[in-house]
């Protein structure tokens, strides 16, 4: 493996030259084509920087450099939104990324999609500890299939439903069908944010690598640890091997642990959260320092939308826990799971018992969206003209994060009900 690495300092724009170039040599890329997977604009990472050393350095030696935006089901970008992404200014395309094309991931289209295998019912038993027992059908974007080798080149943080983000997470869900999507997530739920978030082994990581064993071609990773606007860590080598690596300086980098729970935390979504489906973030790494009780407000004047894809449906199931839909299982089950999943991941942990829901903490949003959809979808409202962020800095019980979303709050002497 390639790479550099420290949880106190960040790398020089000649060490990421160097790791680049390396990985460009160990690839043996002369003649082949080339599948670059990218996130989104809802990640941070230095893309433009990795995409010009790649246009410098892969693209003279490749018959095809290309890129697909590994989207999950998050909604598609515009050409100019893919400029932003990849820090191109107008009529510099082709002179950052040469005749590289780039493409977004349509998880909704059949036709873009390829069957590669199934993950059967007893592996599933087995991986879920007796959870589910299903046959579940995998399908990636076909996209894949036109080139010699694919590159994820993207960050590693903690994360809600897999434990870190990365690695095959950009084959599944990035650019995977529906199936086996809405079966992990709904795993990660069934299991909760708190015992997976931060935890590099997990069931539903060991679902994503089930799954991507199924693609012969070769796979490598280009793994990314930021750390602000710099990167505390870049690894290259085998897709899984690089992002294990990534994982590891992610947990030394991205967590910061705390002696007592606040009953009151102001959690600001920053600008690339422009709906509650990526909004949530703001719950999910701030949920194990919630006091019991407490309050967590997403604070993002700029959010206005649930979702753009699956926001009818949340407006039809409202934000739950865990327990609320498996109580009513049969009510709910023809949902799309992936969508339930981040419902109860949004409300966080609780109880329900004798048709009385107990959510742990209370969620409210201070946004855009107005108060009586608050109401309905089952969340508490503020208006955000109310907030002013003074109020939660410097003053017992309470917390403000400015940029929340991807540093990981943990307490250090945790209750049984974060842990594994």
């Amino acid at each position: 493996m390639i790479g550099f690495g420290h949880a106190d300092q960040v790398l020089s724009d000649a060490q990421v030259e160097q790791v680049v170039a390396q990985a460009v040599e160990a690839m043996a890329l002369d003649g082949k084509r080339l599948l670059v997977l990218i996130p989104d604009h809802t990640r941070s990472c230095p893309l433009p920087q990795i995409a010009r050393l790649l246009t410098r350095h892969a693209a003279p030696r490749t018959s095809q450099l290309d890129y697909l935006i590994a989207l999950g089901t998050h909604p598609p970008l515009t050409e100019p939104q893919i400029d932003k992404l990849l820090g191109i200014l107008p009529g510099q395309r082709d002179q950052v990324l040469g005749a590289s094309r780039v493409f977004n991931h349509d998880w909704k289209n059949p036709s873009a999609l390829q069957r590669i295998g199934t993950l059967r019912a007893d592996q599933v038993r087995d991986i879920t500890g007796g959870k589910f027992e299903m046959d579940i059908d995998v399908t990636v974007n076909r996209l894949v299939f036109d080139y010699d080798l694919v590159l994820v080149a993207g960050p590693v943080f903690p994360h809600e439903v897999v434990g870190f983000s990365g690695g095959a997470k950009y084959f599944f869900p990035g650019i995977c069908g529906q199936e086996l999507l809405d079966f992990f997530h709904w795993l990660g739920a069934v299991i909760t944010n708190p015992r997976i978030i931060g935890a590099k082994h997990t069931p539903v990581r060991t679902t994503l690598e089930a799954a991507a064993d199924m693609l012969a071609f070769p796979k490598f990773g280009l793994c990314m640890v930021v750390k602000g606007h710099d990167l505390a860590g870049l690894y290259f080598g085998p897709l899984r091997e690089a992002w294990s690596a990534a994982a590891d300086l992610s947990d030394q980098v991205h967590i910061i642990y705390v002696d007592q729970p606040y009953e009151s935390i102001l959690s600001q979504a920053p600008e690339m959260y422009d709906e509650l489906w990526v909004g949530g973030k703001c719950m999910y790494k701030m949920e194990n320092v919630v006091a019991d009780g407490g309050e967590l407000i997403i604070y993002a004047p700029h959010i206005r939308e649930i979702s753009v894809t699956h926001g009818k449906l949340i407006e039809e199931i409202g934000y739950h826990t865990r327990d609320y839909f498996l109580a009513q299982w049969e009510r709910f089950k023809h949902y799309p799971w992936g969508v339930v999943a981040h419902s109860t991941h949004v409300r966080g942990i609780g109880t329900y018992e004798g048709g009385v829901e107990k959510p742990r903490v209370r969620v409210t949003l201070a946004t855009g969206i107005d108060e009586a959809t608050c109401r309905r979808i089952n969340l508490g409202y503020r208006d955000p003209a109310s907030i002013d962020p003074a109020q939660w800095q410097g003053r017992p019980g309470r917390l403000y994060v400015p940029k929340a979303g991807e540093m990981l709050y943990k307490l250090k002497d945790p209750p049984a009900w974060q842990k594994a």
